[in-house]
């Protein structure tokens, strides 16, 4: 009898969001390997591309309440969302989707497994009571860790979050996280260790390579024929990375033959652009999303990717784009503390500079005089070093199939 496992998570495509691509991968390796997939999730709402929405149409299932759609063959279950304003919208957007998640859920028959993705905590909390009444299993996949993330000093709503998170840890059939610096964070908030595994993130190494980049494909009011040193970032442009440093690096380095591209959007983009105007910063380009298959291009335009984390945000989350970057072959410029997460992953492999100065002046001082400084050819062989690390342990056909492995030895398949 063939194996059905519920995807349950925030974000899935046709949303252009990197844990979208995750989960997306994810959910193709299991229906390759003989499982029956379903998904439930959101109406696309963090980056809509219409090209995507194009390819995967969302019809109402039941008028109001939820959408349908085929992603390869595999059922997608949507329930409406939006990115209100509004706080209080948000909150009721948010408790809607767990009720009639829950009541969806509920509804599917024959699910042996649950897998869902934080954020949000409370998504583990709803699949806990799922698996109860279902008789069914749940992996949890910590990819970015609650309530620490919050930094905020202990309350009722961290101290109801801490409660939650222990909860979800003690009733989970299994808790998956992305790398060894998260998994010693967590590994104590746990009465059964057993149950926590480390599975990192992973790229897509057919359509991340540098084979892909085809530069005739980029417009070239954006990306401008230059002899310059390139240094870009593609993503969120938020809270999570420190703006400030390259705003600096870029003041010291306005006479030198290298430019800065930052791409995306998000709640810093206005501050960068507030900066780039007051201090006549031309040599920082500010452009909005671009197509997830042009990245490959843009990466092969770039000479480095930048990665600036907060101090607040540093030791929380991993940046997946860390992968694609190194999968395309191109180095990094990484500014975040020793132990980081980020840091912990890259300092073995020698495919990216790694500065760890706490000392503000300092550090934008060493990012410049690398800059200035680095060659090319050194470059290049830094971006090799990356390649060839991710082909041999974080392509997509290596870690979805860990997932299918750790699901196989759940249910005894």
């Amino acid at each position: 009898m063939t194996k059905r496992i519920l995807i349950h998570s925030l974000i899935f495509s046709p949303d252009g969001v990197s844990t979208a691509y995750l989960y997306n991968d994810i959910a193709l390796k299991f229906k390759e390997n003989g499982y029956e997939v379903v998904v439930l999730t959101t109406t696309p709402h963090y980056n809509v591309v219409e090209e995507q929405l194009a390819r995967q149409p969302l019809k109402w299932k039941v008028w109001g309440v939820c959408k349908e759609s085929d992603f390869h063959g595999i059922q997608v279950i949507h329930i409406p969302q939006k990115k209100f304003k509004s706080t209080l919208l948000r909150l009721f957007g948010f408790a809607y989707w767990h009720i009639v998640a829950f009541l969806i859920g509920l509804s599917l028959r024959n699910i042996e497994v649950i897998l869902s993705p934080s954020p949000p905590l409370t998504i583990g909390v709803i699949n806990s009571w799922l698996a109860k009444i279902k008789g069914c299993k749940t992996i949890y996949n910590v990819q970015e860790i609650y309530p620490d993330i919050l930094h905020r000093d202990e309350g009722l709503i961290v101290s109801v979050l801490r409660k939650m998170e222990r909860y979800v840890y003690r009733e989970s059939a299994a808790v998956t996280t992305i790398d060894q610096v998260f998994y010693d964070t967590i590994v104590d908030r746990f009465l059964d260790k057993r149950k926590l595994h480390i599975i990192p993130n992973f790229v897509d190494t057919a359509l991340y390579c540098p084979e892909m980049g085809d530069l005739s494909l980029l417009n070239p009011n954006y990306f401008p024929k230059t002899n310059a040193l390139k240094v870009l970032y593609a993503g969120n442009i938020g809270y999570a990375q420190d703006w400030k440093p390259l705003i600096s690096i870029a003041q010291k380095l306005k006479d030198e033959p290298i430019e800065f591209f930052i791409i995306g959007e998000g709640a810093m983009k206005s501050f960068i652009e507030d900066e780039k105007e007051k201090l006549c910063l031309d040599k920082i380009h500010l452009l909005p999303y671009q197509p997830r298959d042009l990245m490959p291009s843009i990466l092969a335009y770039s000479d480095v990717q930048f990665i600036f984390m907060t101090p607040e945000m540093e030791m929380q989350g991993f940046p997946s784009k860390v992968y694609t970057i190194m999968a395309c072959g191109k180095p990094l410029l990484v500014c975040s503390g020793k132990a980081t997460p980020i840091v912990n992953f890259l300092q073995e492999y020698g495919c990216a500079k790694l500065v760890t100065e706490k000392d503000y002046e300092r550090k934008v001082d060493e990012m410049t005089d690398w800059l200035k400084n680095i060659s090319r050819e050194e470059l290049s062989i830094m971006g090799e070093k990356g390649m060839a690390v991710i082909k041999q342990k974080y392509s997509k056909e290596v870690v979805t199939g860990q997932y299918v492995n750790l699901v196989n030895s759940l249910i005894g398949k």
